[in-house]
């Protein structure tokens, strides 16, 4: 049976994380440089990631990592989803882990990558969209198309439910993909290819930043040259990997909408106790109560999924793919319904970008359709379970 409670030891790494966030990455800091040319705070990786050690939880203790569970990183999302924290936590610590643990035995250069993310001196991230979903088929996942013109480049558009790359057939060619998640503060990029996986030094790839909808997890056009790289495996053992990091990202996504959510209720019961109309607290009107009273209900689902989801991860759960899509396909909506109640229920001041409250909506809306969107879960439910939708 899962284990859905916090143990000690998560509910002290979340008194620490949370500290932190609170002393060097409030919303008022973020709201003052989400506008700049990077919306990271400075410092804040080295404190999350090295010092504090968050970036190794994922990372056995042989190559220099925690040797902690996805537990322990979903309680990290969490607390970063409740401060819409610019960090390539996710991205780095979560996804491209897991995609280099699943080559860590039988890839050297792979072992002494993990090193390097574990102590959080090395910032990795798939070089996938943000929308590819883990239940993509793994047979085609990165299959490349041809083109008339074989000097053209390969490009994964960054369709919500899909990683497929199409363009030149000839696998020596570049390779672009758009819309991938905090390239701009990688110092290697994994990058999928026709023969494998290859880790690609940031300097010797074209990183062109994008402009996303949520301003504090900044996309890019990631372009890597034929030949660039050190092949960490063959494409069967490359397709698996991936598939292992981004089903691990989707199901620890749960817990950082989750996060999102919560912050957003507390936020709004905040508001409405000390808001005042007619000389009585906006709060204690019963339309208000029942509104706020479901989003709570909601949260209780929401963090039972997510809690689900990563002790199946933590514990390696047979059931795994089946509890993430369920998480997804939950915790998604739920983070996107308490931003909207938190906008309007904020009334004027919850419209303005003075307010943090519009951070939360647009983070929430982006992670609607990070990894998969709630319907290609959805989708994966019937598939894992044989309950086809009707004709």
């Amino acid at each position: 049976m899962s284990d859905l409670l916090y143990s000690e030891t998560e509910d002290d790494l979340r008194a620490a994380v949370r500290s932190l966030l609170t002393d060097r990455a409030g919303h008022q800091e973020l709201l003052g440089r989400i506008e700049t040319d990077s919306p990271y705070v400075p410092g804040l990786w080295k404190a999350l990631a090295g010092d504090m050690g968050a970036a190794g939880l994922l990372v056995p203790e042989k190559l220099g990592g925690q040797g902690a569970s996805h537990r322990e990183a979903a309680v990290v999302l969490e607390e970063l989803g409740r401060a819409a924290t610019p960090a390539p936590y996710l991205t780095s610590a979560v996804v491209a882990t897991e995609t280099l643990l699943a080559l860590a035995g039988d890839s050297a250069p792979a072992a002494e990558l993990l090193s390097g993310l574990a102590t959080g001196g090395t910032v990795a991230v798939l070089a996938v969209p943000l929308t590819a979903s883990p239940y993509a088929d793994p047979a085609t996942a990165f299959t490349v198309t041809g083109v008339a013109d074989s000097a053209t480049a390969s490009t994964a558009t960054g369709a919500a439910d899909s990683a497929t790359a199409t363009g030149a057939a000839d696998p020596a060619t570049a390779s672009t993909v758009t819309g991938v998640a905090d390239a701009v503060a990688a110092d290697v990029l994994l990058v999928p290819r026709a023969d494998g996986l290859y880790a690609v030094p940031a300097g010797e790839a074209t990183v062109e930043p994008q402009t996303p909808f949520d301003l504090t997890r900044p996309l890019a056009r990631v372009t890597t040259e034929a030949g660039t790289g050190t092949r960490l495996a063959g494409p069967d053992e490359a397709r698996a990997a991936v598939r292992r990091g981004l089903l691990a990202g989707a199901g620890l996504l749960a817990s950082e909408q989750l996060g999102l959510a919560e912050w957003c209720l507390e936020e709004t019961v905040r508001h409405t106790r000390e808001r005042h109309q007619f000389n009585r607290p906006v709060g204690s009107f019963q339309a208000l109560k029942h509104r706020m009273a479901q989003l709570w209900l909601d949260l209780v689902g929401a963090r039972a999924a997510a809690r689900a989801a990563a002790d199946a991860l933590a514990t390696g759960s047979p059931d795994a793919p089946l509890t993430v899509a369920v998480a997804q396909a939950y915790c998604s909506k739920v983070a996107v319904r308490a931003a909207e109640e938190c906008v309007q229920l904020h009334g004027g001041i919850g419209m303005t970008w003075e307010h943090p409250a519009h951070l939360a909506l647009k983070r929430a809306k982006s992670d609607q359709l990070a990894l998969g969107s709630a319907g290609r879960h959805q989708d994966a439910i019937a598939a894992l379970v044989d309950l086809p939708a009707p004709a």
